[in-house]
Order: C-alpha cells, then structure tokens, then sequence
C-alpha cells in the first residue's frame, strides 16, 4: 500500500510556482525547491518525479489558477474594451522600479524554454492562443455594443494586443519604468477606437 501524502500537494505545488516564477527554470535548484516546498526531497521526487515534471505542472497550475481566472473575471465584470485594459494594467501594476518584477509566468517560460523545450511551448502556445481569442471575443462584443471601433478586423486586432501584452511583460522584467509602461498600455488601447 502507497504511503499516504504528509502535505498538501497543491500547497506546495503553489511555492514551487512561485519560486521557478520569479527564478526561472534553470536557476530554481532542487535544493531551493526542497527548501521552499517544505517537503524532503524523496517526497518531491516521489510525487513529481522530477524537476521538469514538477516545473511543467507549476507551470499548469499557474494557467489555471492565474491566467484563465483573470480572464474569466474580467469578461464577466467589465466591458469589452476595459476588460482589455484591466489585463493590460494587471500585469504593468505589478512593476516595480526596485525589482523581483515577475512579469508573467506563461511569457517567462516562452523566452527561455519554449525554444528547445516541447511541452512547455505547447503550454504557453495554447495559453497565448486562448488570451488572443479573449481579445478577439471582447473586440467583438466591443463592436456589437459600440464601445470599439467597427472598422478593424477582431482576429487581426487581437494578434496585435497579444504581441503588446508579451511586449509589456517583458519590458516589466527589464525596464519598469512606468511612464514607458503606461505608454504601450494606452498605445494598446488606443488602438480600439
């Protein structure tokens, strides 16, 4: 009989999202994951199997828990066009001038993995893939209700926001200045009309 479980895995699943979040994969060692898991390392090793593994479903839960949780909060709370600005100014709020900017779990993972690694791009392939049919629903929904612009075509218009939100995401990493923050948020809203 399997030994019964001494933590709560999606607990510690949550520290190891946190810790390859802000650290990347490559440098979260073992040992920063046993230490900020609080679990020995055969227990690690026995539920997850290994770094990869567990990288991959933080990776999973972090889709789960953040990305389609906001989305989903926002269409149901806001109209279409502040929707799609309340996700743009979700991620430019969280910069900091002094640092430990996380930026966003899915675009972190797509600039150092995704080239060479399979599953994670099939990850974040699929998650940028629902964001931009987000923008497209709410460009849509924008053009019904007439608070944007008819002129532009959803598919097309959601493609350019998805690349400046990546864009915004990776300038919080590496320049979070918040007057060129707030610049390509209201360059991504103007665009609606």
């Amino acid at each position: 009989m399997p030994a019964e479980k001494q933590f709560d895995v999606d607990k510690v699943l949550d520290k190891a999202m946190q810790a390859f979040w802000v650290h990347g994969y490559e440098a979260t060692s073992m040992q920063d994951l046993v230490d900020c898991m609080g679990v020995n390392r055969g227990s690690l090793y026995a539920t997850y199997g290994d770094k990869h593994t567990l990288f991959l479903s933080a990776l999973r839960m972090y889709d789960e828990t953040v990305r389609k949780k906001m989305l989903a909060e926002f269409e149901a709370r806001f109209t279409p066009r502040e929707a799609i600005r309340r996700l743009f100014l979700a991620f430019s709020e969280q910069a900091s001038p002094k640092g430990c900017n996380r930026g966003c779990f899915l675009t972190n993972t797509a600039l150092e993995l995704a080239a060479h690694d399979k599953e994670a791009r099939r990850i974040v392939a699929e998650a940028q893939t629902q964001i931009e049919a987000f923008f497209a629903r709410m460009i849509r929904k924008g053009q019904e209700s007439g608070d944007i612009a008819r002129h532009m075509d959803p598919s097309k218009a959601a493609s350019g926001l998805l690349a400046s939100l990546a864009g915004l995401v990776v300038l919080i990493r590496s320049r979070p200045e918040p007057a060129l923050l707030q610049a390509v948020v209201d360059d991504a809203i103007g665009r609606l009309g």
